[in-house]
């Protein structure tokens, strides 16, 4: 007669075989849950350098400064985005660091020198992303080495500058010159060249307002001037004549503002410093020249401007009255009250300043339609009421040293010049 097993014991195996099963589907659970919360960090942390690359890149323009203004630029672009579950402190872990921003020569080789950076890789590692269900696990089976608390995710971006398909010109259109062909149109690099504010008002003009969408709309007008992507030679331009209500967001580039303006969303750019015929009387290479006899003692060229955070007249925040940017450099600014402050502590330029005042121009032919693009420097802020104003000619935008970073789409052969992910 055989023995019969006892229903105690019975259920003693089914509960082994029961908690067996349950570890089991523990270390599954772990491996769906933890491991895709590292994958969701590490997409997070991927962005972040991929934004912090395309940042720093878009500022490697061979100036002196430039590699400073990458890491600046590259930092704060990178930190705006969430990581770790979309933590916007990054779960107190460690935002990027200027450490973790390092720039690359033409044959990719390591530099910190400004003049041979050409490309931006940003590498950073993200510790002590904590582990859920895979911690339990090893607590339970008492291998906590396979199974620790906490893992680190790390990624990394290179980008440099390359020839855009599409571009974010500002809208005004340049005309070559008589017999001018490119690259340049006739225009000779550091020429100061008007802005017909009437647009018909003098001949002989070689540049004037123009709506990238083929409009005549003022309205439109000014919502290009604060950023219009997706241009592209070929495209047929419009003529809207005399446009007053862009003064405000041209201006903003200069840090200046009415009551209502603010830096910190109107950015400027690293500096204000305008120039003019009576503060430059050289009226030539405003970008990295020198000034000229009977210059104003303020006069420094751009590139040293930029560097130093300076204000419109780089005296401060005046407006108006003496020694101020109205005096300096002979424009009436009425109802503009304020200027960014200047200087390298915690400035409004310095600390809300980007690249706006290179900007790229449409060049059109006689019917109106975008045959090349050139890089400008916006010398001086629109005056009120309007006057002519003026623009230095740095090149054209799609030559590989030009000062000029637009936005747009990648994988032209011979478009302006954007950042773009190349690792």
């Amino acid at each position: 007669m055989k023995a019969r097993r006892s229903p105690r014991r019975q259920r003693g195996a089914m509960i082994i075989t029961a908690a067996l099963f349950l570890l089991f589907l523990l270390g599954f659970m772990g491996i769906a849950l933890d491991f895709g919360r590292l994958f969701v960090a590490r997409t997070e942390l991927q962005t972040a350098v991929d934004s912090c690359a395309l940042a720093a890149a878009a500022e490697l323009n061979g100036e002196s400064t430039a590699i400073n203004r990458a890491r600046s630029s590259g930092q704060t672009a990178g930190n705006a985005n969430n990581v770790n579950l979309q933590s916007a402190t990054w779960s107190g872990q460690g935002k990027l660091t200027t450490a973790d921003i390092t720039f690359r020569d033409a044959s990719y080789a390591a530099t910190t020198a400004s003049a041979n950076a050409r490309y931006a890789q940003c590498t950073h590692t993200q510790p002590n992303i904590k582990m859920w269900l895979m911690q339990a696990v090893g607590a339970f089976s008492g291998d906590t080495a396979g199974n620790p608390a906490t893992r680190s995710v790390a990624a990394s971006a290179v980008a440099t500058r390359a020839s855009a398909q599409t571009a974010c010109p500002i809208p005004v259109a340049a005309k070559p010159k008589p017999g001018g062909t490119a690259p340049n149109y006739g225009f000779a690099v550091g020429e100061w060249v008007t802005l017909i504010m009437a647009q018909n008002a003098a001949t002989g003009g070689q540049i004037g307002w123009a709506n990238l969408d083929g409009s005549n709309s003022a309205s439109e007008t000014e919502a290009e001037l604060n950023g219009r992507c997706g241009a592209k030679v070929g495209d047929t331009v419009g003529t809207p004549g005399v446009q007053t209500s862009v003064a405000d967001t041209w201006n903003y580039r200069f840090g200046i503002y009415k009551n209502s303006g603010d830096p910190s969303v109107n950015r400027p750019d690293y500096t204000g410093y305008a120039y003019t015929s009576l503060n430059w009387p050289a009226q030539f290479n405003a970008y990295a020249g020198a000034p000229g006899g009977g210059a104003d003692p303020t006069a420094q060229n751009f590139v040293t401007k930029r560097a130093a955070f300076a204000s419109c007249a780089d005296t401060g925040t005046k407006v108006k009255g003496a020694d101020s940017c109205e005096s300096i450099t002979g424009l009436s600014l009425n109802s503009f009250q304020k200027l960014a402050t200047p200087g390298n502590v915690a400035g409004g330029h310095m600390q809300y300043g980007m690249d706006r005042r290179f900007v790229t121009v449409p060049v059109i032919d006689g019917g109106n339609h975008v045959i090349d693009y050139l890089c400008m420097l916006m010398l001086q802020p629109l005056s009120i009421p309007m006057t002519d104003t003026q623009l230095e000619f740095l090149g054209n935008a799609g030559a590989a040293g030009s000062p000029c970073t637009t936005s747009g789409l990648a994988g032209g052969s011979a478009g302006p010049l954007v950042p773009v992910l190349v690792r």
